[in-house]
């Protein structure tokens, strides 16, 4: 059994999809869940030497559980294409692999950058580092979770996070999953949405985006990103009323 498996997670991610390879490298085994990209994403990804496979879902956890299956290694290490391992990430991670295990789990720090700007000094903590026997599954249709058995630990070193590059991008990606967030909302019976609702998840995102997150540091793009931030919750629950409606 090979020591450690990288496992990332595509869709139509051509521009992104080399670097994300290349910060794992060091990894035994590098394994690509396409799911169903229309571009060259496999491609490019066969050419790095990983082993591509290809699904069609809007399950995540599908997606993440698959690349367990798929993976022959003691560890897994799971990032996503708009991802790359610091190199003092990468360099912590192969000495936790290389050591008798002391946890069934690490997390890793996630520094985000939007538009190529570390906007937000806010550091996001994902569990995405797991001994393979501990890790029982994946649960959660959009925001999977991990079930591990054991003790959880965390990283000291960054996983960079390339999110939100440009509008178009943006707004495609807002579309669709939006769609599977309002789904979720009106299968677990989500209040009616009502004008004091919508006003209120509106103002909320763009509250935590601009103020919370002091998005107002990182000036003009600060003001995007917060404005999108708002503009995705009314989507996300614009759907939902429509379905609401449609219920009546």
């Amino acid at each position: 059994m090979k020591n450690i498996a990288a496992i990332i997670i595509a869709k139509n991610e051509q521009d992104m999809i080399k670097e994300s390879l290349l910060s794992v490298a060091f990894c035994d085994e590098i394994i690509i869940i396409d799911n169903d990209s229309s571009d060259d994403t496999a491609k490019i990804a066969k050419q790095q030497g990983a082993r591509v496979f290809n699904v069609k879902t809007n399950d995540f956890s599908k997606l993440r559980n698959l690349g367990k299956e798929k993976a022959d290694a003691k560890w897994l290490l799971y990032i996503d294409a708009d991802e790359r391992l610091s190199p003092k990430l990468a360099g912590e991670i192969k000495t936790i692999v290389k050591n008798p295990p002391e946890f069934s789990a690490y997390k890793l720090l996630r520094k985000n950058f939007y538009f190529g700007h570390n906007l937000w000094p806010k550091i996001e903590k994902m569990e995405r580092l797991f001994q393979k026997d501990k890790l029982k599954m994946w649960s959660g249709e959009l925001h999977e979770s991990p079930h591990i058995i054991g003790n959880i630990s965390e990283c000291r070193n960054y996983l960079l996070h390339f999110t939100h590059r440009d509008l178009e991008t943006m707004v495609e990606k807002t579309n669709k999953w939006s769609e599977i967030e309002a789904q979720t909302r009106f299968k677990m019976h989500h209040p009616q949405m009502t004008t004091l609702r919508f006003f209120r998840v509106i103002l909320s995102a763009f509250y935590d985006s601009y103020i919370i997150k002091q998005g107002y540091k990182a000036k003009t793009a600060g003001i995007v990103e917060s404005i999108f931030q708002a503009y995705s919750m009314f989507i996300t629950y614009a759907k939902l009323w429509e379905l609401q409606q449609k219920e009546k």
